[in-house]
């Protein structure tokens, strides 16, 4: 039978489009950036950046607690990406480990082969975590470590106990598995979203017990054990202790989402380690990553782990994704769960958090018609201000006071712009209670840090709050 030979095919030339290099994007001016982002990111979300003053920095380099801009000035972070920096930017030892990875060449996926670097991981998370939690799943966010956390306490509750209570003003991510979890409108949209849940107010144990009494089919609860989103919310020791019992009692399984208060930053390596429990499943993420990093975690009791995956016929069912345990992210990992610990973080952000939360109750004292509360753990604290109205002399209260719902948020904007502007502060903000200003600066953070924070807020609120808006609406016009 004749052989026949494959035509040769011509090569052919495929036109390169025209790319920016990576020096290309580190010399773009703040001018073609905001172009760019408006044309390619989120032209929307540009309009809040402008608002605050926040689209005129362009980072051009981070050390410790300070980013440094495209003119020098230092920017005091005590934003933290919402708890991503437990180790400030570029710790060296994060640096170094990653540096030696790279120059080692060593390998990144090894989903065919068992990997040192998630392995050795895990055993760490294992080991960091109290009681039976020693299962981990390892994957690149908090939102599919919370994923992984539900679609395992549904499996291991079983197909007659599919129902799931949630809290409110509750966050939990925003892929659309615990978008169903998450209480805010503005992120559920308009999408479709499953409806085996039941909705508790947080921190109120009756209506938890109500709820597993009344409704044989719950089979889970997933709860933040600090509410960031919504305002830096804590509940009672009572209230854990009781959930505890109340869920061995009705074989409820409870997820703990320690994706934001987790990982040192209250104090504790998780924050529900200050109640003298431990959940069923949790999950990390944030911090896990060293900054350097996308790293989440799920962690879980091995009997709840094996009863949904414990078998080669379940094992695959949610097996990790191709980017989780990946080599260099694990390794980053690996080297910062040892920094926590060699470097007495958790025990910095208890006394220098201490220390935050004490000079920012002076200030509530000093100002209470502006500064409503302090509240918080560690260096996870929410300085929450007064309705706009209430900060005002008397007389304008009443007309004010109409307002104040369409005016939340508001000052806390206006004070977070300009500490930026004048002072070289950043700050964050919160989801659904918009008056709070949320602080999560690194866990490497020292009481000097926060003297230069809370002086250059006193200096701010001394001004007086009909200035501050004259003068943010001054800058705004400029």
């Amino acid at each position: 039978m004749p052989v026949m030979n494959a035509p040769e095919l011509a090569p052919r030339t495929i036109t390169k489009p025209d790319l920016y290099s990576v020096e290309d994007a580190k010399a773009l001016p703040t001018e073609r950036m905001t172009e760019l982002f408006k044309a390619h990111l989120n032209p929307g979300q540009f309009h809040f950046m402008k608002l605050l003053g926040f689209h005129k920095v362009k980072v051009e380099s981070a050390e410790g607690m300070y980013y440094i801009d495209q003119n020098g000035r230092k920017i005091l972070d005590f934003f933290g990406g919402f708890g991503s920096l437990a180790f400030g930017h570029n710790h060296p030892r994060i640096l170094e480990a990653r540096r030696k990875f790279q120059e080692e060449k060593r390998h990144e996926i090894a989903i065919a082969f068992m990997s040192q670097y998630a392995t050795a991981l895990a055993a760490n998370l294992a080991a960091c975590s109290p009681g039976d939690l020693d299962m981990v799943f390892l994957g690149s966010s908090g939102s599919e470590a919370m994923e992984a956390a539900v679609k395992l306490a549904e499996r291991a509750a079983g197909p007659k106990r599919p129902k799931i209570v949630y809290a409110e003003n509750s966050f939990h991510g925003k892929t659309k598995g615990v978008l169903t979890l998450t209480d805010g409108q503005l992120y559920r949209g308009e999408f479709r979203l499953t409806d085996n849940t039941v909705r508790v107010p947080f921190g109120d144990i009756d209506a938890v017990e109500n709820a597993f009494k009344s409704d044989p089919e719950i089979g889970a609860i997933v709860l933040e054990t600090v509410q960031g989103g919504g305002g830096i919310i804590q509940a009672e020791a009572e209230y854990w202790q009781k959930l505890r019992q109340l869920c061995d009692r009705h074989g409820v399984i409870w997820v703990a989402d320690e994706v934001q208060c987790g990982f040192g930053r209250t104090g504790r390596f998780y924050a529900f380690e200050h109640y003298d429990v431990v959940p069923d499943i949790t999950a990390l993420a944030k911090s896990l990553g060293a900054g350097k990093a996308a790293v989440g975690a799920m962690i879980a009791k091995r009997d709840v782990y094996m009863k949904a995956y414990g078998t080669p016929k379940t094992a695959m069912i949610h097996a990790m994704a191709t980017f989780g345990g990946i080599g260099e992210a694990c390794a980053t990992s690996i080297e910062g769960l040892n920094v926590l610990y060699d470097e007495g973080l958790m025990e910095n952000a208890e006394a220098v958090g201490g220390y935050l939360i004490e000079r920012l109750n002076g200030l509530k004292e000093k100002y209470p018609r502006i500064i409503k509360d302090v509240r918080g753990k560690g260096c996870m604290v929410g300085l929450e201000f007064q309705d706009f109205s209430q900060t005002l002399p008397a007389v304008m209260r009443p007309m004010v006071g109409m307002l104040d719902d369409k005016l939340k948020g508001s000052l806390s904007g206006f004070i977070g712009a300009l500490l930026l502007r004048d002072h070289d502060v950043l700050v964050a903000f919160t989801e659904y209670n918009r008056n709070v200003i949320r602080l999560e600066p690194p866990l490497i953070v020292e009481r000097s840090h926060v003297d230069t924070f809370v002086d250059a807020l006193d200096q701010l609120l001394g001004r007086g709050v009909v200035s501050i808006v004259k003068d943010f609406v001054k800058s705004q016009m400029g």
